[in-house]
């Protein structure tokens, strides 16, 4: 995301991207992953940086978004009994499904129109000197923002997989492809739910059940699996990441 202004090494990006991981305890819905990321971006880049990085966020949740909404149509029109309908009307009402397709289309027409959003920006008074520095994005090919929104899918597919296999070695008897469209309802609760850090956990752990509680008794492998994926994709990440952070301070004392 950052090649059109400064070319990272694979070890580079590694250590910056662990770095965010572990700021992003301390902020909201992972906003410090900016924070983190810039340490090891050159001083005259790191604004400039953070606008390429929003882009990748917006990327990340777009395919949220997309995913998510298929998932509550497809939760919607599939084969449910009464009680599991009515269940899950909080979720599967014609209103929530509205917004989340209204949201969806928004948040694509602005990751891939992001530039033009600059200049009506840029004039207002209060904010034009912090804008010129976003207008970066302008040299992000759409060729360029299709392949990170591919990038964003695999990564996301990634997370999805790693649910639906943990719930399968927790012995959560729900099908593969049921189980794979609630995960995606259950990332895209995430990404409307506001958090901070520890506190994720058990927002996850009560959303996942009130999802997957459904159609599974076993609540103890769901909120397992639940545990392990926290601990594997936002725990361990974080912890690397302070052991990355400590470092440059160290350097910086020296």
């Amino acid at each position: 995301m950052i090649s059109p202004l400064e070319r990272f090494s694979f070890l580079h990006a590694f250590k910056a991207v662990m770095a965010g991981c572990s700021i992003t305890m301390l902020m909201p819905n992972r906003m410090g992953e900016y924070g983190g990321r810039i340490m090891y971006v050159k001083n005259e880049n790191k604004i400039k940086v953070i606008s390429l990085t929003i882009i990748g966020s917006i990327s990340q949740v777009a395919i949220t978004f997309v995913l998510g909404t298929i998932g509550l149509i497809f939760l919607k029109y599939s084969i449910l009994n009464t009680n599991q309908i009515n269940s899950l009307s909080w979720i599967l009402s014609d209103a929530m499904i509205l917004v989340s397709i209204s949201a969806t289309v928004l948040i694509m027409i602005l990751y891939f129109n992001s530039g033009l959003i600059v200049p009506y920006l840029s004039r207002i008074k209060r904010i034009e000197k912090f804008v010129k520095h976003f207008s970066v994005v302008d040299i992000v090919p759409r060729k360029q923002l299709l392949r990170i929104f591919f990038l964003s899918f695999l990564r996301y597919l990634i997370f999805i997989l790693q649910y639906v296999l943990l719930l399968h070695v927790m012995k959560v008897e729900i099908s593969m492809l049921l189980c794979f469209w609630l995960v995606t309802i259950f990332y895209l609760m995430l990404a409307i739910i506001p958090t901070i850090g520890f506190t994720e956990l058990p927002i996850r752990a009560t959303v996942i059940l009130l999802l997957l509680g459904v159609f599974s008794s076993n609540l103890l492998g769901i909120q397992a699996a639940t545990f392990s994926i926290w601990i594997i994709n936002i725990v361990i990440p974080a912890m690397i990441g302070s052991f990355f952070i400590l470092l440059i301070k160290m350097i910086k004392e020296r």
